[in-house]
């Protein structure tokens, strides 16, 4: 049987899903190997460098550099307030003093008598990282991170926007055709992760920031429409640091596109079980793909039988990913062994793929990604 590996999006009712959580810099691991994590769960800490404050305290006190240390009030190391006096001249007969407030709060970094100036660093900025996803610590990242690991139902969308987000799966349309319109949603929504169906509107975007939706999983996007919500265009690069109130995951494409059954009905399944979901998305190096992510109870997770990653073969379910049947949904029905010419004069390997409605199209390999099970 021919075989060909073909990345692609993955939809599946149960799988091992493992994710690290690194922090930007060295710091503190809080869990352990094999504990229980909750997704909201901190599970590693750090602190950032403050900004830092530089100042000309010579010229603002209006006297020579290797003067300073008969005016300052503080010294190298010592905390500050914002707007307490830092430095004071003597004045005239007790008047007429100039003072110099610190500008921000932190602590006194240097003081310079060659050139005058004084640094303040503002306070460090606390950072932290939580599990993402319920699930149990299976490694330790020393002084960086953990990876974490659940069996959950986990679908992968084309391309999002948004960072992670966390809420309860809430379906808003009957079918994955039906349009998602500000008439679908109402306060209901509010902390809801919503399954939508072919596409969602700038309108109803809108309207699901202001209720307090979580996120929106949808079949498609109009560009106008994202670029209107965005007030720019999104262009190449990756994707997930927007921060527009709200998380969007577009399953199929742009423009009004079904979602696909099997997507629809699996997300639809969980409905009102914990998910954690991102948009973040990068169609280079290092693909990313935005992700749904819905862990199982235990006593699902028990059933789960773990399918070997494999090639392409015949019956498996692909998403064409390159025009002119961008974004449709078929089954590989034959899988030829020989080069084949094609309209570019290249000779590549092909395979034939029946549609949802029945066509049977020939097409180029690299046209397809797999939909994993």
């Amino acid at each position: 049987m021919a075989h060909a590996y073909t990345p692609g999006l993955k939809i599946a009712r149960k799988t091992i899903v493992r994710k690290e959580r690194k922090l930007p810099l060295k710091g503190n691991v809080l869990v352990k190997i094999n504990q229980k994590v909750k997704a909201e769960d901190i599970v590693a800490k750090t602190e950032l460098p403050g900004d830092v404050e530089t100042i000309n305290l010579a010229g603002k006190l209006g006297v020579m550099p290797d003067e300073l240390k008969n005016y300052l009030k503080k010294k190298v190391g010592d905390p500050v307030e914002k707007d307490e006096v830092i430095a004071e001249t003597k004045g005239i007969f007790g008047k007429f003093k100039t003072q110099f407030k610190s500008p921000v709060k932190g602590h006194i970094e240097t003081i310079s008598e060659i050139t005058g100036q004084m640094i303040i660093r503002e306070p460090p900025i606390p950072v932290q990282i939580d599990a993402y996803i319920d699930g149990t610590v299976k490694e330790i990242i020393e002084n960086e991170g953990v990876v974490v690991e659940t069996i959950a139902t986990f679908v992968q969308g084309i391309f999002g926007i948004g960072g992670e987000t966390k809420g309860i799966i809430k379906r808003i349309v009957d079918k994955p055709s039906d349009e998602v319109t500000p008439d679908l949603i109402d306060s209901s929504l509010k902390g809801k992760i919503c399954i939508g169906g072919s596409i969602i509107t700038k309108d109803a975007l809108l309207k699901a920031v202001e209720v307090g939706a979580k996120a929106i999983v949808v079949g498609g996007i109009n560009d106008y429409d994202l670029k209107s919500f965005l007030g720019y265009d999104i262009g190449v690069a990756i994707t997930g640091f927007e921060n527009k109130g709200i998380t969007l995951i577009v399953t199929e494409g742009f423009g009004k596109m079904e979602m696909s059954r099997k997507a629809f009905d699996i997300l639809c399944s969980c409905e009102g079980s914990k998910a954690s979901c991102n948009g973040a998305t990068q169609i280079r190096a290092g693909v990313m793909r935005p992700e749904v992510v819905i862990p199982l109870d235990e006593s699902e997770a028990k059933e789960l039988i773990i399918k070997e990653t494999k090639g392409l073969e015949i019956g498996d379910y692909v998403r064409i990913i390159r025009a002119p049947y961008f974004g449709l949904i078929g089954k590989v029905v034959e899988l030829p062994p020989e080069l084949t010419k094609i309209e570019t004069e290249a000779k590549v390997r092909i395979l034939k793929v029946q549609l949802e409605n029945g066509d049977i199209i020939t097409l180029p390999r690299a046209n397809v990604e797999i939909i994993e099970e």
